[in-house]
């Protein structure tokens, strides 16, 4: 009964956390802020976080490899940008206004992604998504659009489908057939089914992460995304790299610089705002200008726009990030780390002979208890996702916090103890699995 002496560990430490959610179900739905954070019995409540780890109210450590969604880079409050970002609430929090930092940000992402001449900032993700649909459908005056199973793009209604099995179920109440009949879902790492559909289809725009983060982090094989290119380029459609997970932590330029495959538009997020809230869409002059209303007027502008956008504690902290991953000794070091890890993980289970295949790519990894190679969302799911969990859960109970069944992120700041303590628990966990 391995999974309740976990879990009886879990809630003998996390009182005070217990009591917290408590009073959280009475006021928020399902007592969290995003059902992803929620984890059973319930999720444990930070109240400081610095370098890789979180303290919560009952005064546990964790050793944090969920890194605030990925986001994290530099790891929790880096004094570097933490000083500069006092600075910059000393100067104001929010404008309102045009602002000096805000180009800064824009020509930083331009000197750093190859296909990038502009830029435009949103607040979060799924925002910078919904733009770059609309603005592709503007410049190439066409409807349709197309993503692939598995691939989480945000709660855009014409994105928010196909994100896991079954497939076919909604991810949403509220999702209409009008906001979906445009949405074309292809398999993911198979190029064969939406090259023949592209015979005869035109699509606006194909959007693509090129390291599924929600559907298992599942890298795109390098054929993919080339014979992608080639067939996007030859049907006049415009490819988006939803790079908010890979945004300058694959390379300093992206996955397009990592893959040696450029896109039209590129959607960023998380790492960019420095651990602040963020999104931005960025690409050719000649595809950003849509969105300029003083070159095209209505119908044929695409309107962008938000309260927040470039808002300057992020700008502030995003600039100071991209500066200290712009030359790659951070990400060549955390790319070799994160493969190393991933070995590691696989050499462990294997020798405990519990069938495991360690995905991922640069710093990003994820464990799947199964012994079939996972390509897509569908084999995810196929592994044992119970096992998962009380994986998850036993290395959470034990100080390792993931977020349980999502993808893990390495850090600057993860020490070789913080990764010795993640083997020898995942070591322990698989061999009460033998």
């Amino acid at each position: 009964m391995e999974g309740t002496a976990t879990l009886d560990r879990y809630v003998s430490k996390t009182s005070r956390s217990r009591q917290l959610y408590e009073k959280a179900e009475r006021i928020l739905p399902s007592g969290v802020s995003y059902f992803i954070r929620y984890m059973e019995p319930y999720p444990f409540y930070t109240v400081k976080a610095k370098g890789s780890k979180l303290v919560d109210v009952d005064g546990n450590e964790y050793i944090d490899f969920w890194l605030g969604h990925t986001a994290l880079i530099l790891g929790h409050s880096p004094p570097g940008i933490m000083e500069k970002v006092k600075r910059q609430i000393a100067n104001g929090t929010h404008y309102g206004t045009a602002h000096e930092l805000e180009i800064s940000v824009a020509e930083q992402i331009a000197k750093m992604i190859p296909s990038v001449e502009m830029v435009r900032f949103t607040n979060s993700g799924t925002e910078a998504n919904m733009y770059a649909i609309r603005l592709a459908r503007t410049y190439t005056g066409r409807d349709k659009i197309a993503k692939f199973e598995g691939g989480w793009h945000g709660g855009y209604d014409a994105l928010d489908v196909a994100v896991k099995p079954p497939l076919a179920t909604p991810e949403s109440g509220g999702l209409t057939a009008g906001a979906l009949k445009d949405t074309s879902v292809f398999p993911f790492n198979n190029i064969e089914e939406i090259s023949k559909t592209m015979k005869s289809e035109k699509f606006a725009a194909i959007v693509v992460e090129p390291v599924q983060g929600g559907g298992g982090c599942i890298p795109a094989e390098r054929a993919f995304l080339r014979e992608l290119r080639e067939t996007c380029t030859e049907n006049g459609t415009l490819l988006i790299f939803d790079e908010v997970i890979t945004g300058f932590r694959l390379a300093p330029g992206g996955a397009q610089q990592y893959y040696g495959v450029p896109s039209d538009i590129t959607v960023m997020g998380k790492i960019v705002g420095g651990g602040f809230p963020v999104g931005a869409l960025a690409g050719p002059r000649e595809i950003m200008g849509y969105m300029n209303p003083m070159l095209y007027e209505r119908p044929k502008f695409s309107f962008h726009g938000g309260t927040f956008c470039a808002n300057p504690i992020t700008m502030t902290a995003g600039l100071a990030t991209l500066k200290l991953l712009e030359d790659g000794r951070l990400l060549n070091e955390l790319n070799k780390r994160g493969k190393k890890l991933r070995q590691d993980l696989s050499d462990i289970f294997e020798k405990q002979d519990v069938d495991v295949q360690v995905t991922g790519e640069s710093s990003l990894f994820h464990t799947h208890f199964t012994r079939e190679k996972v390509r897509d969302v569908c084999g995810v799911f196929r592994a044992d996702r119970g096992k998962l969990l009380e994986y998850h859960l036993h290395l959470v109970a034990n100080g390792v916090f993931f977020l349980p069944t999502r993808t893990g992120a390495l850090g600057t700041t993860h020490t070789e103890s913080d990764l010795a303590k993640l083997l020898t628990e995942a070591e322990n966990f698989a061999k009460k699995k033998q």
